[in-house]
């Protein structure tokens, strides 16, 4: 029986922070997901700047997750070549997880406004329930095209957190301690490896 809930949660992860893990915990207990499958991008096509290597941000998802068994990270996007769609994600776990009964997609506001951009967007939206974090309580204004397609979506009332990831790169970058933005291990994980250091 398809019965599984499960919770997709792409991105760079260039790093992943602590508002990552706030919103994927939310994600699990508010729509009682079995579990959230993390996807670091491989190729980000919308991204114009260089991000840290594919395995160094797969890793630091690894690090951050450990611990919680209902996080799983995947690194299909990484280890598929071209830029990384969304689209192709989903049908190829549809076929690796035929167990799962209802995909759930997890994205930030700002993702979602700009959804009619990605490529598919409109068979993404016939293959899963969109789940956006609703920051202080705002609800998300998607533009006229979004709201002229039908979809499936579910608002996650989102506490405020002043965290980005640009916020971390900047702070290492003026090595600046980030133990209050980032989980210890990926602390431990980017100080080990050198990694957003100022050139």
């Amino acid at each position: 029986m398809n019965a599984r809930r499960v919770g997709l949660f792409g991105g760079s992860f260039d790093p992943v922070h602590n508002a990552h893990l706030a919103l994927a915990r939310l994600a699990l207990d508010h729509l009682g997901l079995d579990e959230v499958i993390w996807v670091p991008a491989g190729h980000p096509w919308q991204k114009a700047r260089r991000l840290a290597p594919a395995e160094d941000r797969l890793a630091m998802v690894r690090a951050a997750i450990e611990g919680e068994p209902r996080f799983q990270a995947d690194d299909c996007e990484i280890r598929r070549s071209g830029p990384s769609y969304t689209l192709d994600t989903v049908r190829d776990l549809a076929v690796r997880r035929p167990d799962v009964g209802a995909w759930f997609l997890i994205l930030g506001e700002d993702q979602y406004s700009g959804l009619p951009t990605w490529q598919g967007w409109q068979e993404l939206l016939r293959c899963v329930t969109l789940v956006v974090a609703a920051r202080d309580g705002r609800q998300p204004q998607p533009g006229q095209l979004l709201r002229d397609t039908p979809h499936r979506l579910v608002v996650l009332p989102l506490p405020p957190l002043a965290i980005s990831s640009t916020l971390v790169r900047s702070r290492l970058a003026a090595r600046e301690p980030i133990d209050t933005l980032v989980p210890p291990a990926v602390a431990g994980y980017i100080a080990r490896h050198r990694l957003y250091l100022p050139d």
